[in-house]
């Protein structure tokens, strides 16, 4: 059975229980075993503290390396912010010694130390490359005949170069994994857009992130989808809570939430009463 250090994030048990709970009901039944990073802090979050402090920002990065590193794990995260930082963090640390010399530094003052061997995955990648499309169509015990927007966000895919998961203008992993469930991931305009609310857009310039997200959700009520399967609780978020204020009501999944409802989960331990847009199944 494959192991990881499971990296929660701040969003996903805060306010949206139900990924938590539905990414391990549905990793445990892919035969992926999710072990707690115990004392792990926030990721830090990459386009706001690190725009400010970028020794900070991979110090605290570090940390959290360092905790997955005691145990032996790599990471695995839901959250595409959470992924972004500590993928870049540990790419920086793992290949760089005296970026790696600096933040020892900073985690001797609390008696840690990160020796650069970690390395961060995301939830949708592992599924995608380790567990793969085949396996998780036999895990199916609710074949879906929704037809979905997937979302992708900023962070799983960029940068590119040293992600290198898919075609960052172009993608499909995404919407291979959504259609291994029997749903349909409907075509649409500008399908990489922000969802709005990355980098501090949301805190600094509130009007300018509306915009960003009432043009998605154009595109996506044009497409005809039922669903908004994403894969970040920040993009989930943004979507399910300023929906109201912009006149929608497309309701709102992670991807592991999806994978919940086809491997036969109900609706109490999918969190669906979390969410501000009503997800009627």
């Amino acid at each position: 059975m494959a192991k990881y250090a499971f990296f929660l994030g701040c969003i996903a048990p805060l306010r949206y229980p139900g990924v938590e709970k539905s990414t391990r009901v549905v990793c445990e039944k892919l035969g992926i075993e999710l072990v707690e990073l115990v004392d792990a802090s926030c990721c830090p979050a990459p386009g706001v503290i690190k725009s400010f402090s970028k020794e900070s920002w991979i110090a605290a990065a570090a940390r959290n390396l360092a905790l997955a590193e005691e145990q032996g794990l790599p990471i695995v995260t839901v959250c595409n912010g959470c992924y972004g930082s500590l993928f870049e963090a540990a790419h920086e640390l793992n290949h760089h010694p005296e970026v790696l010399a600096k933040a020892n530094e900073y985690l001797a003052k609390i008696g840690k130390k990160y020796n650069g061997t970690t390395k961060v995955y995301h939830f949708a990648e592992i599924l995608y490359r380790e567990v793969g499309i085949d396996k998780i169509k036999e895990k199916v015990t609710k074949p879906l005949e929704y037809g979905v927007a997937t979302f992708y966000g900023c962070h799983f895919l960029k940068p590119s170069e040293i992600k290198e998961l898919d075609d960052p203008e172009n993608p499909h992993m995404l919407d291979d994994l959504v259609e291994a469930t029997g749903a349909k991931s409907l075509p649409r305009k500008q399908k990489t857009l922000c969802c709005g609310s990355g980098g501090g857009l949301k805190a600094a310039f509130p009007n300018v992130a509306k915009e960003f997200t009432k043009t998605n959700l154009e595109n996506i009520k044009e497409s005809g989808a039922q669903f908004i399967i994403d894969v970040c609780p920040f993009c989930h978020l943004q979507f399910d809570t300023i929906q109201g204020d912009l006149g929608y009501n497309i309701p709102v999944l992670h991807l592991s939430q999806l994978y919940g409802i086809a491997f036969g989960m109900d609706e109490k331990e999918l969190g669906l009463s979390a969410h501000v847009v009503p997800v009627v199944l």
